[in-house]
């Protein structure tokens, strides 16, 4: 059974038949961590993780959260957004708080992001600035969808 919310005239649902890769691939293409990714790629990624979409009364997918898990003991949340004309009307928050409140993501040890301007509404969902970041590593590739 989908988790679902209705919000300000959208729908938000985990429901994956709903999810539309096309747009999620429109909008994460011009973006500032997935540019030039392809839609084969984006349709993988969304395969192998839980995706919370937003929708208008019409169907219209208008934004994604999505999260990596293995829903036991860590999630990434990534690949976040709500298209402009949509904005402003409490939709980030509210997918926010389906996700922190969904049955998969409940008791986990770890849960990270990142983010280049939303830190305020994460702050808001418990999410800190990363405790011990010299115990952080990370292997980036950056230009891996420009190749």
């Amino acid at each position: 059974m989908p988790h679902e919310l209705a919000h300000a005239g959208y729908l938000i649902s985990d429901d994956p038949a709903r999810l539309d890769p096309a747009a999620v691939h429109a909008f994460l293409t011009r973006s500032y961590w997935a540019e030039g990714i392809t839609l084969d790629v984006v349709r993988r990624s969304m395969e192998n993780s839980l995706c919370l979409g937003i929708y208008t009364t019409n169907g219209e997918q208008v934004g994604l959260f999505r999260v990596i898990s293995d829903y036991t003991t860590f999630a990434y949340f990534c690949d976040v957004y709500v298209l402009e004309p949509h904005r402003g009307h409490g939709l980030a928050k509210a997918a926010m708080h389906l996700l922190t409140t969904h049955p998969k993501l409940q008791n986990l040890r770890r849960q990270q992001l990142v983010t280049q301007d939303a830190h305020r509404l994460y702050d808001k969902f418990g999410f800190k600035i990363v405790a011990q970041p010299e115990r952080h590593m990370e292997k980036r590739n950056p230009d891996v969808y420009q190749r």
